[in-house]
């Protein structure tokens, strides 16, 4: 759902949850006409579907369980004939995506931001006891930094692939990143590092004669939507809004040159410096559309900063092309990319990921030809409120029956149904019982995005 707001005032608060609480309550009827079929379906059905078994079975584990690209990556690894079990944190151990036919079990370990210990010896416990043979991070950006730190425990164990920490956090930092692809002689836009206000204060901007735009490089889920470009159009007005950032020496910032242009994501899953698997879409409001282009700059762009770097692992970016078609990243998320979700129908997505093995000249996996656009429903639902004339709706119709949702899937349907009546009503009782506000609600990551980062 939409941007709601940032109120803090407890009667505010509890209309906002008890709101969509009905909403979600008011549309359940008819997603119970839409999942039960294929329930029942499915269960006569089952008796007389084969069983696909990988020629190597492996145990897969994926964190991120509340996540629709955590969902996506147990689908490709189940029908390719593995075995999938997903993690997640104990806040969320009501992820609807545990109700998926796909996966083999569930678990929750402690946050690790809280309790490292707890979160080293739980997720031990599991690889051990599950003879676990991939651990694939699938998690945003709050604990992927964690699973990076966790790697060396679990390599004694099973295959990790996730990047060591020293490059996570070299690829996670922002300014870091850009100072490190412009090493490699890549096009980049000019950044600064902005460890005080004065810095921006200070700034010669008539002389510099470019627009910029401020980014926390801690992952910050409220203000990363915030992208008011400098200088404004006074002193004062940038000095009251510069000021009001938690900018410090703890918290750097980047001061980052506005590219006006074209966005673009990417995902590429990446092994000894090779793409496997690569997906680039045009950026979308809120990033919840998804349909896969090829566009050979930016690829070439991807495949010689993976290849200096060496890479293995998951990593996505956000690119920028100009007027005059020249290519900028604007960041890099090492991490899945909920892009991942455009190859839905692609049977060999598993291959990509587990085969250590590839021929120089082999080409990437890239989404199929026929493959749809993904959304999710209820963020389109919300969009169609700002639909103000007969254009704007013909268009998201022609969106709506040329795509497919991300989640819901004929041959299991539950997680539709749970992630949008079980996952979220739970997350949203549990804010109204603490009085707790929430800035967004993102089906995609199957969280409320609030003010505290979790």
């Amino acid at each position: 759902m939409g941007l709601i707001s940032r109120s803090q005032k407890p009667v505010y608060i509890a209309l906002q949850n008890l709101g969509i609480l009905t909403l979600l309550l008011s549309v359940l009827p008819f997603n119970l006409l839409k999942v039960l079929p294929a329930v029942l379906w499915n269960f006569i059905s089952k008796p007389f579907q084969k069983k696909v078994v990988a020629e190597n079975s492996k145990n897969i584990i994926l964190t991120g369980a509340k996540m629709t690209k955590c969902l996506q990556l147990a689908r490709s690894f189940q029908v390719a004939g593995h075995k999938v079990f997903m993690l997640e944190t104990d806040k969320y151990w009501l992820s609807g995506n545990r109700f998926s036919n796909t996966v083999t079990g569930f678990y929750t370990v402690p946050n690790p931001k809280k309790n490292w210990n707890g979160y080293c010896q739980e997720l031990l416990d599991i690889v051990k006891r599950e003879d676990i043979d991939v651990f694939i991070p699938v998690s945003g950006a709050a604990l992927n930094y964690y699973e990076s730190l966790i790697k060396p425990i679990l390599s004694e164990h099973c295959e990790v692939l996730h990047f060591d920490i020293e490059i996570t956090k070299l690829l996670d930092n922002k300014f870091t990143f850009i100072e490190k692809a412009k090493s490699f002689g890549l096009a980049v836009p000019k950044s600064f590092l902005i460890t005080n206000p004065e810095q921006i204060l200070n700034f010669d901007f008539p002389a510099d004669g470019g627009q910029y735009i401020l980014k926390s490089i801690p992952y910050d889920s409220v203000r990363r939507l915030d992208m008011r470009k400098l200088p404004m159009k006074s002193a004062q007005e940038m000095k009251d809004f510069v000021n009001s950032l938690p900018i410090s020496e703890e918290k750097p910032w980047i001061m980052q040159e506005f590219v006006k242009g074209k966005e673009y994501c990417t995902h590429s899953t990446v092994r000894k410096g090779q793409i496997r698997l690569h997906c680039c879409c045009e950026s979308s409001e809120f990033q919840v559309n998804y349909e896969h282009v090829n566009h050979p700059q930016i690829y070439e762009w991807v495949e010689t900063f993976v290849k200096e770097l060496n890479l293995t692992g998951q990593i996505s970016f956000d690119f920028i092309q100009t007027e005059d078609n020249r290519v900028y990243p604007i960041e890099c998320n090492p991490r899945t990319h909920s892009a991942i979700t455009t190859f839905y129908n692609h049977p060999e997505v598993a291959d990509a990921y587990l085969n250590d093995s590839q021929d120089d000249n082999e080409s990437p996996l890239i989404p199929l030809p026929n493959s749809k656009p993904t959304y999710w429903i209820y963020h389109e639902l919300w969009r169609l409120t700002a639909i103000r004339s007969w254009e704007q709706l013909k268009d998201w119709i022609k969106k709506i029956t040329a795509g497919t949702d991300s989640i819901f899937q004929f041959n299991d349907p539950l997680p539709f149904l749970m992630v949008h009546h079980w996952q979220i009503p739970l997350l949203l009782l549990d804010n109204l019982k603490k009085l707790k506000g929430w800035v967004m609600i993102d089906f995609n990551i199957g969280k409320l995005v609030e003010l505290e980062e979790d």
